[in-house]
């Protein structure tokens, strides 16, 4: 573990969060925003961003880590990327890009960084900051695959604070085969025997609602169930892991099971009276959620028979 300073003000933390264990906070910090992603898609920033409307950064994949950090404003962003960027050298990380200020970074750097849902962690809160800032991104090769720092240090001279949005990312292959799309046969079969059935196939964005492309083939076997079985009248059921307080997973739930029966009732015309939406958050794991795979298993959607 990369070592800058003190344990900050844990009691204060975001509850559920915590550091990435390769690089804990500095001191005095707490936590006020936190997500994880087993394997999702990020952006990082590696050079300045001039034009909103052309922006270039480092696509990558793998394991995703996005914490917002808040530290009392007596610390400058100076002091604290200063601790930082000395203890990234001394773990073994390479700088690959750093900044400072509009001047260096491009006039849209910040607004990239502070609204961008590939870049800083959900729900951190929009600020306007009128002080110093700087940003670092840095590398280091490991044989799982190499793992990406990124760190935006701000100064926020109107509440006088010091927030610090990090994002890690240790690049890995995807496991495949994960998931496999059951057919509108075998979804009748397990709504017969438990008046329940688990869509696994149905993805969103990281703490979105909108439903990828991806999801197509499952909802399609969905709606092959609901037209075959006119009678048939079902629960939408979200569900997700316990990352993140419940009453935020309870809202994307809720919004997600939505999506998902706008989708079965204007893509596939099926008679909206027979679906009925609802969100649960974690409140009914299938597995623990102290594993990677456990949280995999509990993101789902179910059909549940009225």
């Amino acid at each position: 573990m990369l070592s800058i300073a003190q344990p900050g003000r844990a009691a204060e933390d975001l509850e559920g969060s915590k550091d990435h264990p390769m690089l804990t906070r500095f001191a005095g910090a707490w936590i006020n925003a936190y997500s994880v992603q087993d394997y999702d898609e990020a952006q990082m920033p590696n050079q300045a961003i001039v034009d909103h409307e052309n922006i270039k950064v480092m696509p990558l994949e793998g394991k995703v880590t996005r914490i917002g950090y808040r530290i009392d404003g007596g610390k400058s962003a100076l002091e604290v990327y200063r601790n930082y960027t000395a203890a990234l050298k001394d773990g073994g990380f390479q700088t690959l890009f750093t900044c400072k200020n509009d001047e260096q970074c491009g006039g849209e750097f910040q607004s990239y960084v502070l609204n961008g849902d590939k870049v800083r962690p959900g729900g951190a809160g929009d600020a306007v900051f009128g002080g110093n800032y700087y940003a670092i991104l840095a590398k280091k090769a490991a044989p799982a695959g190499d793992v990406y720092v990124f760190l935006d240090i701000m100064h926020d001279d109107s509440n006088n604070i010091t927030p610090v949005f990090q994002q890690v990312v240790e690049t890995r292959p995807m496991q495949q085969g994960q998931v496999k799309v059951l057919d509108a046969s075998a979804m009748q079969q397990a709504l017969d025997q438990s008046g329940k059935v688990a869509i696994y196939g149905v993805y969103f964005d990281t703490d979105k609602a909108g439903i990828k492309r991806e999801s197509k083939d499952a909802l399609d076997q969905m709606g092959k169930l609901l037209k075959g079985n006119p009678k048939l009248k079902v629960y939408v059921v979200g569900h997700t892991d316990n990352q993140g307080t419940l009453a935020h997973n309870k809202t994307l739930s809720q919004q997600r099971a939505d999506a998902v029966v706008r989708a079965l009732t204007d893509e596939y015309h099926i008679d909206g009276k027979r679906l009925e939406a609802y969100g649960v958050a974690s409140l009914a794991p299938v597995a623990s959620n102290d594993s990677d795979r456990g949280r995999g298993q509990n993101r789902r959607v179910e059909l549940v028979k009225e």
